[in-house]
């Protein structure tokens, strides 16, 4: 039987973006057959473990459950892979941690669409025996450990990487709108607070004019990008911080053949982010590892289930990828995990 031991964070660091994706277990735990193990890990063939991720409609959190179920699949965890079909439904993601406390799930990993709507359903869980293990957002009660990127420092990288966008347009004062995606979730609010910090590091000028929220639908991200680039013709960059912002900002940039002279950052990398990057209505996208999240997540819930102590906090990293590097092969399997549907 599979057991789990420790590596060091700054191996974890160097590994979870070369191997995640391929499916090899990265990050803190690394695997042997030995039946032993210096970490004092339990077998964990046969647990319980619920996936609850923040919606199946997105590339992303579908390239999440994939990376859970190979981790299921490589140790034997009866896995369950749940999740709203919009990141805005707070409440079926409640009533779905429910359910994992109603058919006796030994341990959730958990995406929370929400830092304090799920704490009470996360409590109830713990409450009952249930380990939790949070990825992406963190919730602001106990849980046994968290996964996710490091908003602020992703966020930073986005800011610089738009200064140096704005400096090559001889534009560093330049107006620039934030498209975001949904309004209280705290990983939205590092990552705009990072990409604030990052942009104001050499482009202290350059202005933030307004936030527009598009509820993480697709169709009012590229209304209201072309409503800005319409109210504001000298609009000079774009911060897209989801997938669904940076896919309508692309769209809108490309419709009003705006490339050449506004600069679009965004984060994450579905197909159509990564055509944009491919033909420049994209200029950068920060890149995080969401198969890394499904898989370790499930392997730290297994651990915790199995009385032994996952790492209260792991941080993947993010990478910026652009035009030069969209097609280098380091990058092929981050860019194009598998991807499943809960």
């Amino acid at each position: 039987m599979a057991r789990i031991r420790f590596v060091s964070s700054g191996v974890a660091a160097a590994l979870a973006v070369v191997f995640a994706a391929g499916g090899v277990a990265a990050g803190k735990a690394a695997f042997d057959d030995s039946g032993s193990s210096s970490g004092g890990g339990a077998a964990v063939g046969g647990t319980k473990v619920d996936v609850i991720t923040k919606a199946t409609d997105s590339d992303f959190w579908q390239s999440m459950l994939a990376g859970s179920k190979q981790a299921g699949d490589d140790f034997g965890i009866d896995l369950g892979l749940f999740g709203p079909t919009s990141e805005t439904d707070i409440e079926e993601q409640v009533s779905l941690v429910e359910n994992s406390i109603s058919r006796g799930a030994d341990a959730i990993v958990l995406a929370s669409n929400s830092s304090t709507a799920l704490n009470g359903a996360v409590d109830r869980a713990r409450n009952a025996g249930i380990k939790v293990i949070t990825v992406d957002n963190a919730v602001t009660t106990e849980a046994e450990g968290f996964i996710g990127t490091d908003n602020v420092k992703a966020g930073e990288q986005a800011g610089v990487r738009m200064c140096e966008l704005l400096t090559d347009k001889g534009q560093k004062n330049g107006k620039i709108l934030h498209e975001s995606s949904t309004s209280g979730q705290q990983v939205l609010v590092d990552r705009f607070n990072g990409f604030k910090s990052g942009l104001a590091a050499k482009c202290p000028d350059a202005e933030i004019i307004q936030t527009s929220v598009n509820d993480n639908d697709l169709n009012k991200a590229v209304s209201q990008v072309n409503d800005a680039l319409t109210a504001t013709p000298d609009l000079a960059g774009v911060f897209a911080d989801n997938n669904t912002s940076g896919t309508g900002a692309a769209k809108a940039v490309a419709e009003r053949d705006a490339s050449d002279r506004v600069a679009v950052v965004a984060f994450d990398s579905d197909p159509a982010e990564i055509a944009g990057v491919r033909d420049g209505s994209i200029d950068a996208i920060i890149v995080q590892n969401p198969f890394f999240f499904g898989y370790q997540g499930v392997v730290e819930a297994a651990m915790a289930a199995g009385d032994s102590t996952p790492p209260v906090r792991l941080d993947p990293g993010a990478v910026v990828i652009d035009r030069s590097t969209v097609d280098e092969a380091q990058y092929e399997q981050l860019l194009n995990p598998p991807k499943t549907k809960g």
